[in-house]
């Protein structure tokens, strides 16, 4: 019995799911960024389809990536003022960093760059992390989880009827809410 063992196995093996859900992850990211000319870039930015259940497991995985992202974001703020003006490579640059301002840097920064790494051991792909820690790391930074939406689409997939849905990052064509206009006032017109 699999008595409060969380999780769907969705017909697959260990490796083979984790494999699935590294890819999906990666797609949901990279289509943030859409590049002109891109071979297969998606019609709308920051979603894929899927089925329902693969996007109900593939939410908490994307979500703990992004909140991973966020607390690297604050950490780098945080090491900047240790940071240095000077271009990358020179001399001044060199100079910088052995002296006790660089390596208070290298320490303010140390978290920032073991976060970055455990999201690379997760996706392993250059661009998604990338994306994730440029862009939405940024977008997200005053949002409290909740960054995905699953949304159910009305038509089934045409080989096995399977249930379709839609996750995308919150944040982008969120509907806007009309809002309810009073009755005009009409002056004069009370006898």
């Amino acid at each position: 019995m699999r008595h409060l063992v969380a999780g769907r196995k969705l017909g697959r093996n260990a490796s083979h799911r984790k494999a699935m859900f590294r890819n999906m992850a990666v797609s949901l990211i990279r289509t943030v960024r859409i590049e002109e000319g891109e071979k297969g870039q998606p019609k709308v930015a920051g979603r894929i389809i899927t089925t329902v259940p693969k996007a109900k497991e593939l939410r908490p995985i994307v979500e703990k990536l992004i909140t991973s992202a966020r607390k690297a974001l604050k950490i780098t703020a945080a090491a900047a003022e240790f940071g240095s003006a000077a271009e990358r490579g020179s001399d001044e640059w060199k100079k910088w960093r052995e002296s006790d301002q660089g390596k208070k840097w290298v320490e303010a920064n140390a978290p920032a760059l073991a976060l970055r790494r455990r999201a690379f051991s997760e996706l392993r792909d250059n661009v998604a992390v990338d994306v994730l820690f440029d862009e939405l790391a940024k977008r997200f930074e005053e949002r409290d989880g909740g960054y995905t939406r699953i949304v159910r689409l009305a038509s089934v997939r045409l080989g096995d009827a399977a249930q379709r849905a839609l996750i995308e990052f919150v944040g982008e064509r969120d509907r806007v809410k009309s809002r309810k206009r009073s009755a005009p006032v009409v002056e004069g017109a009370a006898t």
